[in-house]
C-alpha cells in the first residue's frame, strides 16, 4: 500500500456525550493519509467535538481512533503524536497572545517544540513568507485582522512541520479576500503531503477538498468525493425563474410533494422521489404559478446535504 493510499486514521464506533447529548452519535470513519479532508454541518452538530478527539485533547467516552497506527486511548501515542499532529481551535486568534508580536508568537511555539534559535528562525521566516505576514512581525497579534490571526495561528500550528493538520473552521469570520488566501496556503501544504482535516460551515471550502463528510446532529450523513456526493439525491430539481419572495416560497411549501427553498438569489423547488412536473401542474397552475418558470437543474453538494438532513 502506497503512502497516498494509506489509512492514516481510522474511527470506529465513536460516542461522545455531554449529560444526556450525544455530541458525536456512532461515527464509523476512514481518513486517507496525504489528502485533505472536509467535515461541513451547521453549529452545534459535533464537528469541533470529532475534531478535538481526533486530535488527541479530549478524552474518548465510546468507540475507538487509530491514529497514524496506534489507539489514541493510549497516552504515550498521544504524548508521540505532539510532535506529528497541529491542531487550530475554532474562533479568531484562539492559539494566540495578544500582547505578543507576530514574530514572537511563533517563536513561542518553536520553543515548546524544543526547536533552537537557528531553527526558530528560518522556519519562522518561511512561514512569514508563505502567508504574507513579513512585513507585520513586529506587530502584537491584538492589532490583526482576522484573516490575520488566522494565518498567525497557522503559522503557530505550523512551525514544528507536522504531518497532520487539523483545523476547527479557520476562516469564520474571516472576510473573503483572506477566506481565499488561507485556502490557498491550505491547498499547497496538502501539494508537500501534510495531510488536513478541516471543519467548515462553507459549502464552497468542503467542495474543494479530496474527501467530504456530512455531519448531522452526531451522526455522519454521506461521506465521498466531493463531486460524487450529489448523486445521492433523490427525486427532481428544479430551478423556480420568478421572484424569490418569502411569499413565493411559503406557497410553494403549501403545496402537496413539493419543498422550495431560497438558494442564493433564486430559489430551488424539490419534487419527492417518483415526482414529475407533470404531477404537480394542476396545484401550481391552481396556485397561480406559471410552468415556464420551473426549470430542470442538477443537484450540487448542498441540495444533497439539505435533503439527508431533512430526512435523517
Amino acid at each position: 500500500m502506497t503512502e497516498a493510499s494509506a489509512v492514516l486514521a481510522r474511527v470506529t464506533g465513536l460516542t461522545h456525550r455531554y449529560g444526556e447529548l450525544a455530541a458525536i452519535d456512532s461515527i464509523d470513519l476512514e481518513i486517507p493519509a496525504g489528502c485533505m479532508v472536509g467535515f461541513i454541518g451547521p453549529d452545534g452538530v459535533g464537528k469541533s467535538s470529532l475534531l478535538g478527539l481526533l486530535a488527541g485533547i479530549r478524552k474518548i467516552q465510546t468507540g475507538s481512533i487509530t491514529l497514524l497506527g496506534d489507539d489514541l486511548r493510549k497516552a504515550h501515542h498521544r504524548r508521540m503524536l505532539c510532535q506529528r499532529i497541529a491542531y487550530m481551535p475554532q474562533g479568531l486568534g484562539r492559539n494566540l497572545y495578544m500582547t505578543l508580536s507576530v514574530f514572537e508568537n511563533i517563536d513561542f511555539f518553536g520553543r515548546l517544540f524544543g526547536q533552537s534559535r537557528e531553527e526558530r528562525e528560518r522556519h519562522i521566516r518561511e512561514l512569514l513568507d508563505a502567508t504574507g505576514l513579513a512585513p507585520f512581525a513586529n506587530r502584537p497579534a491584538g492589532k490583526l485582522s482576522g484573516g490575520m490571526k488566522q494565518k498567525l495561528g497557522l503559522c503557530c500550528a505550523l512551525i514544528h512541520t507536522p504531518d497532520v493538520l487539523i483545523l476547527d473552521e479557520p476562516t469564520t469570520g474571516v472576510d473573503p479576500l483572506s477566506r481565499r488566501q488561507f485556502w490557498e496556503i491550505l491547498l499547497k501544504l496538502k501539494t508537500e503531503g501534510v495531510t488536513i482535516i478541516v471543519s467548515t460551515p462553507y459549502m464552497d471550502e468542503v467542495a474543494r477538498a479530496d474527501r467530504a463528510c456530512f455531519v448531522f446532529r452526531g451522526e455522519k450523513l454521506a461521506e465521498g468525493v466531493p463531486a460524487d456526493l450529489p448523486r445521492l439525491f433523490e427525486g427532481t430539481l428544479y430551478y423556480f425563474d420568478g421572484p424569490p419572495t418569502m411569499e413565493t416560497i411559503d406557497c410553494l411549501n403549501q403545496l402537496e410533494k413539493i419543498r422550495a427553498r431560497r438558494f442564493g438569489g433564486g430559489v430551488h423547488v424539490y419534487l419527492e422521489r417518483g415526482i414529475a412536473l407533470d404531477n404537480v401542474t394542476p396545484a401550481l397552475l391552481k396556485a397561480g404559478f406559471d410552468l415556464k418558470n420551473f426549470n430542470p437543474i442538477k443537484p450540487d453538494l448542498e441540495d444533497c446535504f439539505i435533503q439527508l438532513m431533512e430526512e435523517s
